[in-house]
């Protein structure tokens, strides 16, 4: 048995790419588009690990997504925690539960779906604005 992705279904695939692959640092590996069912399937990685894939789902015709609570959440380990929260803070992106102990943070995708970033190794040093940082909305 070997573990292949997790699908996520999308609402707006052009939002959800920017986010993921713009903001988050994932890959787009590889696209199917299935017209006679009117729907893509994207298959997103983290660079460097190509094995473990999420497969974003885009039906052609709109659709109303609950809030993907039931889901859980994704997770990833980063070289930076600080660093990439940064970066997705900069580029609009809400840190809901911010890296206030240096080792996990959660953000949300367009479609929420819960994000969680944990550092890699052992947790950097606390420091601001993320230490002070309260939590937002819901993760």
């Amino acid at each position: 048995m070997k573990y292949l992705h997790t699908m996520v279904r999308v609402r707006d695939l052009d939002a959800s790419l920017d986010f993921y692959c713009a903001k988050l640092g994932l890959v787009e590996r590889r696209r199917i588009d299935v017209e006679a069912g009117r729907f893509s399937l994207v298959f997103l990685s983290a660079p460097g690990d190509e094995e473990a894939q999420v497969e974003l789902t885009w039906n052609w015709d709109p659709e109303e997504l609950d809030e993907g609570r039931n889901f859980g959440h994704l997770a990833y380990r980063v070289q930076d925690i600080y660093a990439i929260c940064e970066r997705l803070q900069d580029a609009g992106v809400t840190i809901l539960r911010p890296p206030r102990d240096g080792h996990m943070a959660f953000v949300r995708s367009p479609d929420n779906v819960s994000i969680e970033l944990l550092q890699d190794g052992d947790a950097l040093p606390s420091q601001e604005p993320w230490a002070s940082m309260p939590n937002t909305g819901k993760w």
